[in-house]
């Protein structure tokens, strides 16, 4: 018997078109199917959103909160669960029957009717209770005194012989059951079917596609507005330098955009709202950099400004495509801040808003609509931020200080893509504006996004480097061949020597989990993994001057930035109640009492600290602002460190005195790499970068004296978090790629959220108007 669905909220089987679906056991039984397909949980969980409201539309995202709640899910799931439904639904001579349309970009919709099946063992018992009543003289004979007590013992009697058979049977039954456990039933051989009746064919399809497959590096990628083709800059073994290719987000040949001279290098392609042109720059000998425009059929270039001697160049065409808008520009044209130069004059006009002292506004972009320019400040500890189109007061997106791998608007102006460095990868996220909600956008190793502006393909980088750990002697400040230390597949960074010249510590996710290692490099035996904290792969760790400790910045389990005491040797793990907000980076100021802490305030200003930890709280004893990166020199015992508005290197005395702050260098390290130095014997600083011909260089920074420049390694790059120097000069310990390349990968995003706009998110998107 059939009843209507919503008559039997309980109801275990369930009538779906010409199928019967059993939600106790996930079956699903279709007709001619010589066996029940048994449903994932997942797809059971789809279905029971869509009979709910046969012949609704439920929408992808109604689906996601009900299946897959407090969960990041990637579109393919919810394909691959509709998939299972619609092949259960289909007899084995016959497929594709019309149970489950697809909604395009919206959702999916049940297109047969649904009903309850009543119970089988309900339907008996009224049946027998319709023939108990319905039989002659059930209850019109009046039985006399003997015949009632016959009738009632007879009763009685057989109540306990049916009992007694039944305690018997149930006595023989778990005989028989426990016989038939001591020999184990044949299984049949697996023939590759899996649960959902599909066999396996091969590895799941990814979400994306790439369209470079060669050796080398293909990156930034910028596409047509109307997504069908994408330029991109690629290095070439044949040439030393990059140019700029455009191909279509097929696989088809890609093609030059324009001629590079020989000796330079183009990069940063950028599409223009129309598709007719692509703005580049050109990087030549003696820093010199120029912007220029080409058609992007190809053919001519033309001038467009000068950038020499810059680096983190950025920029974006205006909304009209009559303008260049440029982020704040380091060199020769150095300017801070942001601005727009219209093409035709050349007339530069900085946007009216306001701009930190010591803050790089990095990659600014208008939304599709025009109405707002979201940029990343600080890029090397960088946040997404938000300005009227027209200037005023800029707003601030993120607060995680983190490394920003490039990032992209959404056509619908309220979402943005970006890159952002985890652990030992990068991946990309969504992010909701109006909401500030992340969504996990589910690629590996993918940074550098790029959206179309009239479509939704996303083309992005996709980057699976492989970094080991390797010794390099040094002999009168030349580099030797490097020597890999502890060789693993995984992905092994930041190798910090202790002052003792023995013990090492390096984070890696060579155990499947990111995390901290420790070895005695005297008994390679004694490698291991350091349990109880996060590491951060923003900074690396540093050592106490007895070797016993280690300062390591981390995150506690709610994210929040921490700093770790940790005693390897012991592996004991003490959180440090360090008194400021947002800690990044902490060292031993000489000893074990002082310690040196380098953090960002609630005004998102970055700050050198020197704290007396013997007190609680601790006390602050001195500051110095604006510093990105510090290191201790116990030889010379002086504070070195790196600013965030400008490349180069400062030291000031172990007290922070305002009045002993002097320049080292002026150039050196870049505003990027301020990361890649260490310090090494006699005060000096060694320092790793690269060139065309070079993929790793060393050189020494010492003040007074000229720098040699020496290649490291040719073909192998090292990674730009941080390495050590060896106490008495002999040797470098540092990360060089041992597998690297880079590709251009390119999908379709799925559907942006429709916009719910709650109180909460309603204000938060009204703060910025």
């Amino acid at each position: 018997m059939i009843s209507p669905l919503n008559a039997s909220p309980s109801a275990d089987v369930i009538r779906i078109g010409e199928c019967t679906v059993t939600l106790s056991s996930r079956e699903v039984t279709a007709p001619g199917a010589r066996r029940p397909r048994r449903l994932t949980p997942k797809a059971l969980g789809v279905l029971k959103a869509l009979m709910r409201a046969p012949g609704a539309v439920v929408t992808r995202d109604e689906l996601f909160a009900e299946v897959w709640p407090d969960t990041l899910p990637t579109n393919d799931v919810l394909t691959q669960a509709v998939t299972q439904l619609r092949k259960a639904f289909s007899s084995d001579d016959e497929a594709g029957t019309p149970y489950i349309e697809t909604i395009a970009k919206t959702g999916y919709r049940l297109l047969v009717p649904v009903s309850a099946v009543e119970e089988p063992a309900a339907e008996a018992e009224a049946s027998i209770e319709r023939e108990d009543a319905a039989a002659p003289g059930a209850r019109s004979a009046v039985p006399g005194p003997a015949t009632g007590s016959l009738r009632s013992r007879w009763r009685r009697m057989r109540r306990y012989v049916l009992l007694a058979l039944g305690v018997g049977m149930m006595i023989a039954l778990l005989v028989l059951t426990a016989l038939l456990l001591q020999r184990p039933a044949p299984v049949a051989a697996s023939s590759g079917v899996l649960e959902d009746g599909s066999r396996v064919i091969g590895s799941p399809q990814r979400p994306y596609r790439l369209i470079t497959a060669t050796a080398g590096f293909e990156t930034y990628p910028t596409l047509s507005p109307d997504g069908s083709q994408v330029a991109y800059e690629a290095d070439s073994s044949a040439r030393q330098g990059s140019t700029i290719k455009v191909q279509t987000s097929g696989n088809a040949p890609a093609r030059l955009l324009a001629d590079t001279p020989q000796g330079y290098s183009d990069r940063f392609p950028n599409w223009s709202p129309n598709g007719r042109d692509i703005a580049f720059a050109r990087f030549g000998p003696d820093a010199g950099c120029e912007v220029l425009i080409a058609s992007a059929t190809g053919g001519a270039v033309r001038h467009v400004t000068r950038c020499d001697g810059t680096e983190l160049l950025s920029f974006d065409w205006t909304p009209d495509g009559r303008g260049l808008l440029f982020g704040s520009l380091a060199g020769r044209y150095a300017h801070r801040g942001i601005r727009v130069l219209d093409i035709a004059s050349g007339r530069w006009t900085p946007l009216d808003y306001q701009v930190a002292e010591d803050s790089f506004d990095y990659a600014p972009r208008y939304s599709p609509d025009g109405r707002w320019i979201v940029f990343v400040r600080n890029p090397q500890i960088g946040d997404l931020w938000r300005l009227p189109a027209t200037g005023g007061v800029p707003e601030q997106l993120t607060a995680d200080s983190a490394e920003i791998r490039g990032w992209a608007w959404r056509s619908d102006s309220r979402h943005i893509v970006f890159g952002r460095r985890v652990d030992s990868e990068s991946r990309l996220y969504e992010l909701d504006i109006p909401t500030r909600t992340l969504r996990d956008v589910g690629i590996d190793d993918a940074q550098s996004p790029a959206v179309s502006r009239n479509s939704e393909m996303l083309a992005f980088v996709h980057r699976k480097a492989q970094f080991g750990l390797f010794r390099v002697p040094l002999k009168d400040g030349r580099p030797g061949e490097p020597e890999r230390l502890f060789a693993s597949n995984g992905r092994d960074g930041q190798p910090m020597l202790a002052p003792d010249g023995r013990q090492l510590v390096f984070t890696s996710d060579r155990s499947g989990n990111y995390g901290l290692w420790w070895a005695d490099l005297t008994r390679p035996e004694s490698l291991r993994p350091v349990d109880g904290l996060r590491p951060e792969t923003r900074q690396a760790a540093d050592w106490s001057p007895d070797s016993t400790h280690l300062l390591v910045s981390g995150r506690d389990p709610q994210a929040n930035p921490v700093i770790y005491e940790v005693s390897p040797r012991d592996e004991q793990v003490v959180a440090l109640p360090v008194p400021v907000a947002q800690p990044l980076q902490a060292l031993y100021a000489g000893d074990a009492d002082h310690l040196l802490v380098v953090d960002r305030d609630a005004h998102e200003r970055m700050r050198l600290s020197l704290f007396d930890r013997r007190a609680s709280p601790w006390t602050l004893l001195a500051s110095i602002d604006g510093v990105s990166q510090a290191r201790f020199d116990p030889a010379t015992r002086r504070v070195l460190f790196t600013r965030l508005s400008a490349g180069g290197l400062w030291s000031a005395d172990a007290r922070l005195s305002a009045d002993s702050i002097q320049q080292l260098s002026d150039d050196r390290p870049t505003r990027w790499r301020y990361r890649t130095w260490a310090v090494a014997r006699n005060g000096s600083v060694d320092y790793l970068s690269n060139r065309a011909d070079c993929a790793t260089l060393f050189s020494r920074i010492s003040a007074g004296s000229p720098s040699v420049e020496h290649c490291l390694d040719a073909e192998r790059l090292s990674a730009g978090n941080g390495f050590s120097a060896q106490a008495d000069g002999s040797a470098l310990y540092v990360a060089l790629a041992v597998a690297d390349g880079a590709d251009i990968g390119v999908m379709e995003l799925p559907e942006a959220p429709a916009p719910v706009f709650s109180a909460i998110s309603n204000a938060l998107f009204m703060k910025g108007k």
